[in-house]
């Protein structure tokens, strides 16, 4: 669609898009995407195999839930941005809000730790891989949201490409706390917020080309 026609629907007034349309078409793209991270995760990593243990500590469900808030609201933003003109609503102050909570905890848990003890709360075993293999499992999720996206009206399209790139980091990072066997605050909030800005990096980057109309 050319800019001028674009102007033209816009001046008319809302454009109608269909009842549950995005939330369709966004849902089946996650679900799509998802199990394909999955099945990924389970072929080259595997599920973590003290994992019915982790389930019993905090830690665990730290980080999950942490990934769960910001797939939350990067599916808000996302479903926003499908629409022209739509503003990003509460998006921002979701991400925010656990960013804060995040990072509040891991300072908390590091000044807390002896000094001795810190270096391990931060690096843990896998710091190395971490960020990568989330940003991998992010492919498959990128692919499933970018179609979904490009069969909606996005008019923003850098910040609909990172809203796009973030939703598929964070939930590739929530497939990936089923293998990671990092429990620690200081761990999550630094190599998981890294291995998800990869691929918001990402889409920032391609989305005015694979999302132009």
């Amino acid at each position: 669609m050319k800019t001028d026609e674009l102007a033209r629907l816009l001046a008319r007034g809302p454009i109608a898009v269909p009842p549950g349309a995005v939330a369709r078409r966004q849902a089946l793209a996650l679900g799509a995407g998802g199990l394909a991270a999955f099945g990924l995760m389970l072929g080259l990593l595997g599920v973590n195999p003290d994992l019915r243990a982790a389930t019993g500590l905090a830690g665990f469900w730290t980080k999950v839930l942490f990934a769960a808030a910001l797939c939350g609201a990067g599916t808000l933003a996302m479903a926003r941005l499908a629409r022209p003109g739509a503003s990003l609503g509460g998006a921002p102050a979701g991400i925010a809000l656990a960013l804060v909570l995040m990072v509040s905890l891991a300072a908390a848990q590091w000044l807390a730790a002896e000094p001795e003890a810190r270096r391990a709360l931060v690096f843990g075993s896998t710091w190395a891989a971490c960020p990568w293999w989330i940003a991998l499992l992010s492919a498959p999720l990128g692919t499933a949201l970018t179609w979904a996206m490009r069969g909606l009206a996005p008019t923003r399209l850098r910040l609909a490409g990172t809203a796009v790139g973030f939703l598929a980091g964070a939930t590739a990072a929530l497939v990936y706390c089923l293998h990671c066997p990092e429990m620690a605050a200081p761990f999550v909030a630094l190599w998981y917020l890294l291995g998800i800005a990869l691929p918001t990096v990402v889409g920032t980057l391609l989305g005015p080309r694979l999302l132009r109309w």
